[in-house]
């Protein structure tokens, strides 16, 4: 299956109104990064087990490891959890940033190193997340 078409399959598989909450989302992230690459991933491994939720991903960018080996991977995903959805902004090496930065402003999400977390679309200041998702491709500046 086309990366698309498992973008659109994740997206019609979530309940109501989280589907309608993500489209919006996914849509959004589209026009703030256009031509990025796109990705889906499953959450399994190599051995087919789950290990993460799947995730929509947009960007691409190479992951360093300590050893040495390096990985590319998308630089913003965006997923369902349990209880809404998850804005994953990768490669920021200042932990405290996102927090500091648009924690304040953003509205009802939990904001880490790396994730923000929130219930309804409507929960948030979409500019402020947008912002935050622009800020994460600049720092990590590949196409």
């Amino acid at each position: 299956m086309e990366v698309q078409e498992q973008i659109k399959a994740y997206i019609a598989s979530q309940p109501e109104p989280k589907r309608g909450d993500m489209q919006g989302l996914h849509h959004r992230i589209l026009q703030t990064l256009p031509g990025r690459k796109l990705w889906f991933d499953n959450g399994k491994n190599s051995e087919n087990k789950t290990v993460s939720n799947p995730n929509i991903g947009y960007g691409s960018y190479t992951i360093r490891y300590a050893d040495g080996k390096t990985r590319e991977f998308f630089q913003i995903g965006l997923s369902a959890n349990t209880t809404g959805m998850s804005v994953y902004i990768m490669g920021i090496k200042d932990k405290a940033y996102l927090a500091q930065t648009f924690g304040q402003e953003i509205g009802k999400a939990s904001v880490t190193g790396y994730c923000i977390k929130f219930k309804k679309l409507r929960d948030i200041n979409i500019d402020i997340l947008v912002a935050a998702i622009r800020y994460g491709i600049e720092v990590t500046n590949e196409y």
